[in-house]
Formats: structure tokens, sequence, C-alpha cells
């Protein structure tokens, strides 16, 4: 037999407060005498309930702590990546067009509410970049608005033929978008005569000018009235 030779045990045992564990001499081990474990289970159980509370909520603060660094860390990635991106792109432009966009001979301007596009054409591989990003970045990918801009191009077949640089400022991403596909559209048109007739059966040269109607006085808006009470 064994006599279990734990310093815990051991001082517990010497105080009285606990008892020695015999084991096997095949496998010696060590473990807590069973007082030792009622005595730290009462500790625990006579603990402040204070005390808990703010051991958990210092646990639950580090790992916020924790989870908003990383994000910081893949924020400043993201952005340095953005950043040589941009600098790359604006590099590109500047070499592609040299002094500036109405200098080119293929350029044509859009509008849509109020927004207003400058559109420049170059004979490439299809690239689309918008105020020195990337066509699917600034529109922040939504299909709609990337199919407003790619509408043109595709009616004559123009996919990967152009390359397009727009300038484009005022308005929501809906109306840069719809002026983006005018002022492509009108830039065309100085590509070939041909290509008025269809796009014009698209109705891709029409400027639209629906606007928002203003408000008017004593309505809530431009047509809705408050509720009419009869008495």
């Amino acid at each position: 037999m064994h006599i279990c030779t734990c310093p815990v045990d051991r001082e517990m045992s010497s105080e009285g407060n606990g008892a020695l564990l015999f084991f096997s001499d095949a496998k010696p081990q060590y473990h807590l005498s069973v007082s030792l474990m009622a005595i730290r289970s009462s500790c625990l159980s006579n603990s402040s309930p204070e005390i808990v509370l703010e051991g958990r909520r210092a646990a639950v603060f580090e790992r916020r702590l924790k989870t908003e660094r990383k994000h910081k860390q893949s924020n400043r990635k993201a952005r340095e990546i953005e950043l040589e991106t941009r600098e790359d792109l604006l590099k590109l432009v500047k070499s592609r067009l040299p002094g500036g966009f109405a200098a080119q001979p293929l350029h044509g301007t859009g509008r849509r509410k109020s927004a207003s596009a400058r559109v420049v054409l170059q004979e490439g591989s299809g690239k689309i970049i918008i105020n020195y990003r990337n066509a699917n970045e600034y529109l922040q990918g939504n299909p709609l608005w990337i199919q407003y801009v790619k509408t043109p191009l595709a009616t004559l077949g123009y996919e990967a033929s152009y390359d397009i640089f727009v300038k484009v400022e005022g308005g929501g991403l809906s109306g840069q978008a719809q002026a983006i596909s005018l002022g492509i559209a009108r830039a065309l048109l100085k590509v070939s005569d041909s290509h008025r007739k269809p796009l014009k059966e698209e109705g891709l040269l029409t400027r639209d000018a629906r606007v928002v109607e203003r408000k008017k006085v004593g309505l809530k808006k431009a047509r809705k009235r408050p509720q009419f009470s009869k008495r």
C-alpha cells in the first residue's frame, strides 16, 4: 500500500481537518482528501454573489476586448489594401487619361435626379472604374445598379471591348448608376452614328427628367393630406 503524499493533504491531515488516502503501490496517485473537497465547495458556496458577478463581468469584458482588437486589426488590413488599390487605380487613370476627362475624344455626360456623371471610353478589356474605385465596389455589389451601367455596352455587344472611366457626383448610388448609363450611351454615339438606332430602341438615350415632387404648404408631403375631421 502507498500513502498519498499530496502536500495539501499533508497540511490538512496535520491540522486535523483531513484524512490521508491509501492507494495501491502499482499506480501512486495524488488526490485531494474528501474533507478538503468539502471545504472548497463550502468556500465557493459561501462566497458573496457580488464577487461572482464581478468575476463574470471581468471575463465578459476581456472577451469583448479581444474581439474588438481582432476587428480593429482586420479593419486596418482592409483599409490598407483599399488604399493601395485606390492609389493603383489613380495612377492607372492618370496614365490612361492625359489631360483629364474633357480632353478625351470619346466622352459623354449623363444626368439623373441630382447626379451628374462624366464618362470616358477607351479601347480595352471591359474595366469599369468609378471615382478611382472598381464599379462592383463603388456600387456595393448591387446587381440592379451594375446592370444599369453595363446595359449600353451589352446592347451593342461591347462588354469586353472598351474600358470605362467615370467621375460622378451628387445624388445617391441609384441616380448615379442611371446617370452613368446615359453618359456611356452618349459616348457610344461618338464611336459610330450607327449606334443611335439600337440605343434609342432600348430607351438609353432618353434623359429621365423625373424628380421628387416638392412638399406643399398645409400638406404632410407632396400629395398626402392630414386626416379629415368633420367636427
